[in-house]
């Protein structure tokens, strides 16, 4: 018969080491816990911000030590563009990407700063100004408690310009021309009044809108125009510059609330690296690529009358502050820093 001292010891043996076991497992259970990352956008194979999507798939993988399942689906491989945006706010995909003003609806303050309501940003040094200091910081937190999506940072696509079957080259030559918009009012007030015809589309429908004859033409950048062939429907592109739409990047914030404090450190600040390196490219290669489209066979136009679209665009700022105080505080802020 053994000893009650040593069957109490041994039990106190065997409870403490289960108990000394037991933190070491969670500890390893929640470590290796795998976190699916669905990441899905509408943006064009091979352009700047697909590849730059494709290197953050790769560094949350590799640099997560596998605790992150990421997955890329481009060129709308999982939806149209506004399914997409549905879908990041009800988490069914993790991530995607898209312009601030497709909030129009419901934060309109925060489509200000997505290129709404036209004109409103004159070159790169002032979007920079606008989306990595304060103002960008303010719109990812709007964004966050009004769609349930947080803007870990902002990609770019570069100004838009038009691209049409027939030359568009003043104010008098756009008058008519039946050009895709996306689905969003701002944009069909835009082309109204400039005297066009906007027609919504969604995205993916431009190619086949061009060749049926539905639209005359669209307005896009040019690395889209590139990477969607769109000039084998239309020759003629207008670099009018009247919108740069700047690409939010999207995080469902149900989702990254879901991660450990580190893996949300992680993917907040792998986004901020691997999309200023994005914006640097996007910037460097817009030339390039607009010389490839010259040689392609696509002749290219400047306008000769930017200032009367400006004047005709213009009251279009008071219509569109007039949505709340907050709209017009937030342009009236982007325009101040026009010039800073």
């Amino acid at each position: 018969m053994r000893h009650p001292s040593v069957i109490s010891r041994r039990r106190f043996v065997q409870i403490g080491g289960a108990a000394l076991v037991m933190p070491a497992l969670i500890g390893t259970a929640r470590a290796q816990t795998k976190f699916t990352c669905r990441i899905a956008h509408n943006e064009a194979i091979g352009s700047p911000l697909t590849q730059a999507f494709e290197t953050w798939t790769k560094l949350l993988n590799d640099k997560s030590d596998g605790r992150i399942q990421a997955q890329h689906f481009p060129a709308g491989q999982l939806g149209s563009y506004t399914q997409n945006i549905e879908q990041n706010r009800l988490g069914t995909i993790q991530i995607t990407t898209g312009g601030p003003d497709t909030e129009e609806s419901v934060a309109p303050e925060i489509a200000a700063t997505g290129g709404a309501p036209g004109f409103i940003y004159r070159d790169d040094a002032h979007v920079d100004r606008v989306l990595q200091g304060e103002i960008g910081v303010e719109v990812s937190r709007i964004a966050r408690a009004k769609t349930g999506v947080e803007f870990v940072d902002y990609g770019e696509v570069g100004f838009r310009h038009i691209l049409a079957k027939r030359k568009v080259a003043s104010l008098d030559e756009v008058k008519g021309l039946k050009i895709r918009v996306p689905e969003l009012k701002i944009w069909v007030d835009f082309w109204k009044k400039l005297g066009a015809n906007p027609t919504p589309l969604p995205y993916a429908e431009q190619y086949s809108a061009l060749s049926t004859g539905l639209i005359d033409g669209l307005e896009a950048d040019v690395f889209s125009i590139k990477g969607f062939k769109w000039g084998e429907q239309a020759k003629h592109l207008t670099l009018t510059g009247h919108w740069f739409l700047p690409k939010a990047v999207r995080v469902n914030a149900r989702w990254l609330d879901s991660l450990p404090e580190d893996l949300r450190k992680f993917v907040r600040d792998s986004a901020k690296g691997v999309f200023a390196e994005q914006r640097k490219q996007n910037r460097a290669n817009a030339a390039k690529t607009l010389e490839e489209l010259r040689a392609s066979g696509i002749t290219i136009y400047q306008l000769s009358d930017a200032q009367k679209w400006r004047e005709a665009t213009e009251p279009l700022f008071a219509e569109f502050g007039a949505k709340s105080p907050a709209t017009k505080a937030m342009i009236d802020k982007i325009r101040a820093l026009a010039g800073a």
